[in-house]
Protein backbone atom coordinates (compact mmCIF):
# COMPACT_ATOMS: atom_id res chain seq x y z
CA UNK A 1 0.00 0.00 0.00
CA UNK A 2 1.17 3.15 -1.21
CA UNK A 3 1.01 5.91 2.06
CA UNK A 4 2.16 9.72 1.69
CA UNK A 5 3.48 10.64 4.99
CA UNK A 6 2.63 14.43 5.49
CA UNK A 7 3.29 17.02 8.40
CA UNK A 8 5.87 16.78 11.39
CA UNK A 9 3.74 14.47 13.40
CA UNK A 10 4.04 17.12 16.40
CA UNK A 11 0.97 17.91 18.33
CA UNK A 12 -1.01 15.03 16.69
CA UNK A 13 -0.98 17.20 13.17
CA UNK A 14 -0.06 15.05 10.41
CA UNK A 15 2.27 11.60 10.72
CA UNK A 16 6.15 11.57 11.12
CA UNK A 17 7.22 9.60 8.22
CA UNK A 18 10.20 7.12 9.40
CA UNK A 19 10.30 5.20 6.26
CA UNK A 20 7.99 4.72 3.02
CA UNK A 21 5.76 1.85 5.21
CA UNK A 22 6.35 3.34 8.61
CA UNK A 23 5.36 6.74 10.39
CA UNK A 24 4.42 8.32 14.09
CA UNK A 25 2.98 11.16 15.53
CA UNK A 26 3.49 13.21 18.94
CA UNK A 27 0.32 13.42 20.67
CA UNK A 28 -0.52 16.52 22.45
CA UNK A 29 -0.60 16.76 26.52
CA UNK A 30 2.00 14.20 27.11
CA UNK A 31 3.71 14.06 23.97
CA UNK A 32 3.28 10.53 24.07
CA UNK A 33 4.10 8.31 20.59
CA UNK A 34 1.43 7.11 18.37
CA UNK A 35 2.96 4.65 15.80
CA UNK A 36 1.61 3.52 12.29
CA UNK A 37 3.07 0.73 10.41
CA UNK A 38 1.54 0.11 7.13
CA UNK A 39 1.56 -3.09 4.84
CA UNK A 40 -0.49 -4.28 1.91
CA UNK A 41 -3.06 -6.45 3.44
CA UNK A 42 -3.05 -4.78 6.67
CA UNK A 43 -1.85 -1.87 9.07
CA UNK A 44 -0.69 -1.79 12.47
CA UNK A 45 -1.32 0.47 15.42
CA UNK A 46 0.75 1.37 17.59
CA UNK A 47 -0.66 2.49 21.01
CA UNK A 48 -3.55 4.52 21.02
CA UNK A 49 -3.76 7.21 23.06
CA UNK A 50 -4.91 8.84 26.48
CA UNK A 51 -8.56 9.03 25.92
CA UNK A 52 -11.40 7.36 24.05
CA UNK A 53 -11.85 10.66 22.13
CA UNK A 54 -8.07 10.53 20.80
CA UNK A 55 -8.15 7.25 20.02
CA UNK A 56 -11.06 8.17 17.70
CA UNK A 57 -8.92 10.77 16.31
CA UNK A 58 -5.91 8.58 15.60
CA UNK A 59 -8.13 5.68 13.91
CA UNK A 60 -9.81 8.77 11.90
CA UNK A 61 -6.64 9.85 10.71
CA UNK A 62 -4.87 6.51 9.91
CA UNK A 63 -7.92 5.60 8.23
CA UNK A 64 -7.88 8.92 6.13
CA UNK A 65 -4.02 8.09 5.22
CA UNK A 66 -4.87 4.58 4.19
CA UNK A 67 -7.35 5.72 1.23
CA UNK A 68 -10.23 3.03 2.56
CA UNK A 69 -7.46 0.71 4.32
CA UNK A 70 -8.63 0.59 7.93
CA UNK A 71 -6.23 -0.78 10.95
CA UNK A 72 -6.03 -4.15 11.76
CA UNK A 73 -4.01 -4.49 14.78
CA UNK A 74 -3.05 -2.60 17.84
CA UNK A 75 0.09 -3.28 19.90
CA UNK A 76 -0.13 -1.97 23.34
CA UNK A 77 3.52 -0.86 24.29
CA UNK A 78 2.32 -0.90 28.49
CA UNK A 79 -0.54 -0.66 30.70
CA UNK A 80 0.03 2.72 31.38
CA UNK A 81 -3.37 5.35 31.01
CA UNK A 82 -1.50 6.97 28.14
CA UNK A 83 -1.19 4.59 26.07
CA UNK A 84 -3.96 2.22 26.16
CA UNK A 85 -7.02 4.57 26.88
CA UNK A 86 -8.35 4.99 23.13
CA UNK A 87 -7.59 1.07 22.48
CA UNK A 88 -11.63 1.36 22.61
CA UNK A 89 -11.76 3.48 19.52
CA UNK A 90 -10.45 0.66 17.89
CA UNK A 91 -13.31 -2.08 17.77
CA UNK A 92 -12.80 -4.64 15.38
CA UNK A 93 -8.40 -4.75 15.30
CA UNK A 94 -6.20 -7.84 16.89
CA UNK A 95 -4.83 -6.09 19.95
CA UNK A 96 -1.27 -7.79 21.23
CA UNK A 97 0.60 -6.47 24.61
CA UNK A 98 3.05 -8.36 26.55
CA UNK A 99 1.85 -11.09 28.54
CA UNK A 100 0.43 -9.78 32.36
CA UNK A 101 -0.69 -6.77 30.99
CA UNK A 102 -4.24 -8.10 30.31
CA UNK A 103 -4.20 -8.67 34.21
CA UNK A 104 -3.42 -4.53 34.56
CA UNK A 105 -6.40 -3.65 32.18
CA UNK A 106 -8.52 -6.02 34.36
CA UNK A 107 -7.81 -6.02 37.57
CA UNK A 108 -5.88 -2.17 37.79
CA UNK A 109 -8.56 0.01 36.18
CA UNK A 110 -9.16 2.27 39.19
CA UNK A 111 -5.48 2.72 39.77
CA UNK A 112 -5.42 3.59 35.74
CA UNK A 113 -8.22 5.92 36.57
CA UNK A 114 -6.60 7.52 39.35
CA UNK A 115 -3.17 7.75 37.90
CA UNK A 116 -4.68 10.01 34.57
CA UNK A 117 -6.89 12.13 36.52
CA UNK A 118 -3.78 12.84 38.94
CA UNK A 119 -2.12 13.78 35.80
CA UNK A 120 -4.46 16.17 34.33
CA UNK A 121 -6.79 14.18 32.50
CA UNK A 122 -10.08 14.94 32.76
CA UNK A 123 -12.18 13.02 35.05
CA UNK A 124 -15.04 12.38 32.83
CA UNK A 125 -13.03 11.24 29.97
CA UNK A 126 -10.90 9.07 31.75
CA UNK A 127 -13.62 7.53 33.84
CA UNK A 128 -15.38 6.52 30.03
CA UNK A 129 -11.44 5.11 28.86
CA UNK A 130 -11.30 3.19 32.63
CA UNK A 131 -15.04 1.50 32.21
CA UNK A 132 -13.98 0.81 28.17
CA UNK A 133 -10.69 -0.51 28.82
CA UNK A 134 -9.84 -3.27 25.82
CA UNK A 135 -8.10 -6.35 27.45
CA UNK A 136 -5.77 -7.38 24.58
CA UNK A 137 -6.52 -10.76 22.86
CA UNK A 138 -2.66 -11.67 21.88
CA UNK A 139 -0.37 -11.73 25.03
CA UNK A 140 3.22 -12.12 23.84
CA UNK A 141 5.59 -13.81 25.71
CA UNK A 142 8.69 -14.16 23.64
CA UNK A 143 8.35 -13.24 20.25
CA UNK A 144 5.40 -12.79 17.55
CA UNK A 145 5.82 -11.59 14.31
CA UNK A 146 3.02 -10.18 12.07
CA UNK A 147 3.27 -10.54 8.52
CA UNK A 148 1.45 -7.26 6.98
CA UNK A 149 1.64 -8.22 3.45
CA UNK A 150 3.89 -6.98 0.38
CA UNK A 151 7.31 -8.58 2.22
CA UNK A 152 6.71 -6.30 5.33
CA UNK A 153 6.84 -8.32 8.32
CA UNK A 154 6.62 -6.55 11.98
CA UNK A 155 8.08 -8.01 14.79
CA UNK A 156 6.68 -8.02 18.87
CA UNK A 157 9.33 -8.30 21.49
CA UNK A 158 8.50 -9.24 25.45
CA UNK A 159 11.67 -7.18 26.41
CA UNK A 160 11.00 -6.32 29.89
CA UNK A 161 10.48 -5.83 32.33
CA UNK A 162 11.43 -2.18 33.12
CA UNK A 163 9.30 0.61 32.73
CA UNK A 164 7.01 -1.37 33.63
CA UNK A 165 6.58 -5.37 34.42
CA UNK A 166 5.05 -5.84 30.96
CA UNK A 167 6.88 -3.93 27.81
CA UNK A 168 6.47 -4.94 24.58
CA UNK A 169 8.88 -3.06 21.91
CA UNK A 170 7.76 -2.97 18.23
CA UNK A 171 10.37 -3.72 15.31
CA UNK A 172 9.64 -3.07 11.80
CA UNK A 173 11.74 -4.60 9.06
CA UNK A 174 11.63 -3.40 5.49
CA UNK A 175 10.78 -5.71 2.80
CA UNK A 176 13.70 -4.96 0.93
CA UNK A 177 17.84 -5.63 1.61
CA UNK A 178 19.25 -2.34 2.76
CA UNK A 179 15.90 -1.57 4.58
CA UNK A 180 16.57 0.78 7.95
CA UNK A 181 15.01 -1.06 10.71
CA UNK A 182 12.73 0.79 13.50
CA UNK A 183 12.37 0.00 17.12
CA UNK A 184 8.82 1.55 18.74
CA UNK A 185 10.00 1.41 22.50
CA UNK A 186 7.32 2.46 24.11
CA UNK A 187 8.47 4.06 27.63
CA UNK A 188 11.81 2.28 27.93
CA UNK A 189 13.18 5.24 26.04
CA UNK A 190 12.40 8.70 26.60
CA UNK A 191 13.64 11.60 24.85
CA UNK A 192 11.59 14.78 25.81
CA UNK A 193 12.94 13.72 29.55
CA UNK A 194 14.53 11.93 31.95
CA UNK A 195 12.65 8.04 32.11
CA UNK A 196 9.75 7.80 34.48
CA UNK A 197 9.91 5.09 37.53
CA UNK A 198 6.29 4.60 39.04
CA UNK A 199 5.49 2.29 41.36
CA UNK A 200 5.08 -0.56 38.68
CA UNK A 201 8.49 -0.21 37.18
CA UNK A 202 11.01 -2.84 37.56
CA UNK A 203 14.43 -0.54 38.15
CA UNK A 204 16.97 -3.63 38.87
CA UNK A 205 16.08 -4.95 35.18
CA UNK A 206 15.48 -2.23 33.21
CA UNK A 207 19.11 -1.69 31.75
CA UNK A 208 18.60 -5.23 30.56
CA UNK A 209 15.46 -4.50 28.39
CA UNK A 210 17.62 -1.80 26.50
CA UNK A 211 20.55 -4.00 25.70
CA UNK A 212 17.58 -5.91 24.70
CA UNK A 213 15.97 -3.34 22.83
CA UNK A 214 19.70 -2.27 21.47
CA UNK A 215 20.18 -6.47 20.31
CA UNK A 216 16.79 -5.93 18.36
CA UNK A 217 17.20 -3.31 16.15
CA UNK A 218 21.20 -2.97 16.53
CA UNK A 219 23.59 0.12 15.57
CA UNK A 220 21.84 1.48 12.44
CA UNK A 221 17.96 1.13 13.45
CA UNK A 222 15.79 4.00 14.43
CA UNK A 223 14.44 4.25 17.86
CA UNK A 224 11.72 5.99 18.71
CA UNK A 225 10.67 6.52 21.92
CA UNK A 226 7.01 6.92 23.91
CA UNK A 227 7.72 10.51 24.59
CA UNK A 228 9.83 12.88 22.45
CA UNK A 229 11.87 12.87 19.23
CA UNK A 230 13.08 9.67 17.16
CA UNK A 231 16.93 8.88 18.65
CA UNK A 232 19.81 6.26 17.68
CA UNK A 233 21.58 3.74 19.37
CA UNK A 234 24.44 5.84 21.02
CA UNK A 235 20.89 7.79 22.49
CA UNK A 236 19.43 4.25 24.17
CA UNK A 237 23.14 3.43 25.27
CA UNK A 238 23.86 6.55 27.16
CA UNK A 239 19.88 6.09 28.47
CA UNK A 240 20.97 2.83 29.55
CA UNK A 241 24.15 3.43 31.38
CA UNK A 242 22.38 6.50 33.14
CA UNK A 243 19.37 3.95 34.41
CA UNK A 244 22.09 1.83 35.93
CA UNK A 245 23.77 4.85 37.39
CA UNK A 246 20.58 6.06 38.88
CA UNK A 247 19.16 2.60 40.11
CA UNK A 248 23.06 1.18 41.04
CA UNK A 249 22.29 -2.04 38.95
CA UNK A 250 25.11 -3.62 36.59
Amino acid sequence: MNVTWEGSGRDGTGWEGLSPYAGRCRLPGWDCTAGLVVGEDAALMIDAGSSVREGARLRTRAHGLLGGGRVTHLALTHPHFDHVFGAAAFAGTEVFAAVGAEHVLAEGREELLADAVRNGADPEEAAEAADLLVRPRHLVSGEWTLDLGGGLQVLLANVGPGHTGHDLAVLVAGPGPGSREIVFCGDLVEESGEPQAGPDAVPSRWPAALDRLLALGGEDALYVPGHGAVVDAAFVRAQREALARRFDVP
